[in-house]
């Protein structure tokens, strides 16, 4: 299985890397941008658990290691492969 995680900043926090961005893209003429935000994408393998399982496990390693709660968000989808 894989797991497919996002992390963003919460919408609160400031996202200077994102503003970054979003100046550079206006610099190179795509006006259409009204805002970045800068996140995180990881890929996790697991094996050897059921689907239920593995999203009880990514939930708990998000929560643990994968995302700071405090100041960041986290959605993911577990794909059979």
């Amino acid at each position: 299985m894989l797991a497919k995680v996002y992390v963003t900043l919460k919408k609160a926090i400031l996202d200077p890397q994102g503003k970054a961005i979003a100046a550079s893209l206006h610099a190179l003429e795509y006006s259409e941008v009204s805002d970045v935000r800068m996140g995180k994408y990881l890929e996790v393998r697991l094996q050897g658990v059921s689907h239920s399982r593995a999203e009880q496990r990514v939930e708990e390693m998000c929560q643990r290691l994968l995302a700071n709660q405090v100041i960041e968000d986290f959605r993911f989808e577990i794909i059979q492969e």
